[in-house]
């Protein structure tokens, strides 16, 4: 690349914006605007066997990461999801009473609810809908995904602990719901954003589990 004072202008301009320059733009920024091509022709020969471009998309410039590498600088993030409470209980509710309706989920919960549960809980994949209930209106069913199976540990929806179980572990007397879930999933990647149940109430309050 010549190191002329225009092709410099040019490759600052790019290095310094976050977004692609329009080329009229650049031309208007250095002296000898009719060697505007061949400036950019010396830019994009030097550039081209390095880690960056310099890439023309319609009327703009701009560098991009080379085709060669790209797939070695993708990084991979785990992000924790936190779960409100009313979205806990609604999964506990689908879980232990699948098939079942949204009213009916609303019913058990004794409080109308929004999209916002249902959409997080299928946005995580642990939920899905599953045809649609023969009433007025037929509403959709929701039943959990072999995902939350695999998330929870348990080989299948029936390896969830019932009543008895419950008990037996002190959970429905000492536990809320939430905190049942949390500790089924061996996680601490689920966390409550709402207020905590008080230590004393019942899963019973808002699950009806069927018995044995």
């Amino acid at each position: 690349m010549s190191a002329n004072r225009d092709s410099k202008i040019i490759e600052a301009i790019l290095f310094a914006s976050h977004e692609p320059v329009h080329e009229d733009d650049l031309i208007q920024k250095i002296t000898n605007k009719e060697k505007f091509n061949t400036c950019i022709e010396d830019l994009q020969t030097f550039y081209e066997n390095r880690g960056i471009n310099l890439i023309k998309t319609g009327k703009k410039w701009s560098f991009r990461t080379s085709d060669k590498i790209k797939d070695e600088l993708t990084i991979f993030k785990s992000q924790k999801r936190k779960l409100s409470r009313a979205a806990l209980e609604t999964l506990s509710i689908i879980a232990y009473q699948q098939p079942i309706t949204r009213s009916e989920i609303e019913n058990i919960r004794g409080v109308q609810m929004g999209r916002g549960s249902i959409d997080h809980l299928m946005e995580i994949g642990w939920i899905k809908p599953s045809g649609r209930k023969n009433i007025p209106g037929k509403p959709a069913l929701w039943i959990t995904t072999d995902l939350f199976v695999e998330h929870f540990g348990i080989k299948d929806i029936s390896d969830l602990p019932n009543k008895d179980e419950l008990k037996a572990s002190g959970f429905l007397e000492k536990r809320s719901a939430i905190a049942t879930i949390t500790d089924l999933a061996k996680t601490d990647e689920i966390n409550d954003t709402e207020n905590n149940l008080d230590e004393d109430e019942n899963l019973e309050d808002f699950i009806p589990i069927k018995e044995n």
